[in-house]
């Protein structure tokens, strides 16, 4: 099972497989739980708890309400050199719940900790399990990334489920605009934007994307995490959510200053003001360590799973903003036919199938083997 490497160069890879089969009743009860009450990005409470909940049952030192975010939380065991974090995400999207897969994420990260939580010590790590709130939408990791929570990691690690086996995972570079029109033409300057828009995307490179929405938010409300960065205007406003995502960020960065030339144009022809501040901290692509990838696929391959693909860029993570400071990687674990793919809402029926559950043994399984080899130096 563990496969005739990992078998001779150390015996507690086989005890670490074991400890997993050992949890996975609590290990699919917390991926169900998680399921069932979705949580948006920054209110987690219930998610981050039960996590947290089952770490300290096993002996972790839990910190709830980490680093100034109430639903972050920082587990610890072990005290050896090595330090190796696993990244749990567990918000859900609007309106579809668990379409991305976040029950399995936080599941499989729990259980990577719970599997080494024995050995850590002999092993050489200080195991962690960091709670990352708001990846959908909000950049939790970026934030913990600038309070310190990575600190000292000398490799980060989660797993995502999707349609296809990936080891070297690849992401978008992504930034999100938040701009509010306030004016007796406030909508006619929202309106105009999509149309500008979409010329402007016609003149982007390859794989970019550019795209608004309007935001649901009131006539001079904005979310609470924006309002310290605006000025009080009066008069009826809209708000329109303006995206770039490109595969590299200084082709990011040219998308961006073309946004923001939109959204000036359409408020100078309107007659508005306009307030444009960033929606969340920006993303950056994914950069995966070599060494890492290689351990993972050893793992992956000798659990039995299916060959990886190399699909090239994939969604946006606010992992991409981790990798550029610590060794990390983010594999995909193939879930379903292949037809079905993270948000969409029949996703959210497919991580709480058997072969879900089964999947979050083979992911903290893998990771855990992964560590064990950063510990002992086969993962450089």
């Amino acid at each position: 099972m563990i496969g005739e490497r990992g078998a001779a160069v150390d015996p507690r890879y086989a005890s670490v497989a074991a400890a997993v089969r050992e949890r996975a009743a609590d290990l699919r009860a917390l991926s169900h739980r998680i399921h069932a009450r979705p949580e948006l990005a920054f209110a987690e409470h219930r998610a981050a708890g039960w996590c947290a909940e089952l770490l300290a049952g096993a002996g972790f030192a839990v910190t709830g309400g980490a680093w100034d975010l109430p639903t972050a939380f920082d587990a610890r065991r072990g005290g050896g050199p090595t330090t190796v974090a696993f990244c749990a995400e567990y918000d859900a999207l609007p309106r579809i719940g668990h379409a991305c897969g976040h029950n399995l994420i936080a599941a499989a990260a729990v259980g990577a900790g719970l599997a080494l939580s024995d050995v850590a010590d002999a092993a050489g790590l200080t195991v962690r399990v960091i709670g990352t709130p708001a990846e959908e939408s909000g950049g939790g990791k970026a934030h913990l990334l600038d309070a310190g929570a990575f600190a000292g990691v000398d490799a980060a690690m989660m797993v995502h489920a999707g349609p296809q086996e990936v080891a070297r995972f690849a992401s978008f570079a992504h930034r999100a605009l938040a701009a509010r029109f306030v004016g007796a033409r406030a909508d006619a300057a929202a309106e105009a934007v999509s149309a500008l828009v979409d010329a402007l995307d016609a003149r982007g490179p390859a794989g970019t994307r550019l795209r608004t929405t309007e935001r649901p938010w009131g006539l001079d409300a904005a979310p609470p995490h924006l309002r310290p960065a605006l000025p009080v205007r009066p008069g009826p406003a809209r708000w329109v959510h303006a995206e770039a995502r490109a595969a590299d960020e200084p082709t990011l960065a040219g998308l961006t200053d073309g946004l923001r030339g939109v959204l000036h144009a359409a408020a100078d022809e309107a007659g508005c003001a306009l307030d444009v501040v960033d929606a969340e901290p920006p993303y950056r692509p994914f950069r995966t360590d070599d060494a890492l990838a290689a351990a993972w696929a050893r793992h992956a391959a000798a659990l039995g799973r299916p060959a990886p693909a190399d699909p090239g860029p994939f969604a946006m993570t606010d992992m991409g903003n981790v990798s550029h400071a610590v060794p990390a990687i983010h594999p995909m674990l193939a879930l379903g036919d292949g037809t079905v793919t993270p948000h969409d809402p029949a996703f959210a029926d497919l991580v709480v199938t058997p072969q879900a559950d089964a999947t979050i043994l083979d992911a903290a399984t893998a990771m855990a083997w992964t560590a064990l080899d950063v510990a002992a130096g086969r993962a450089a």
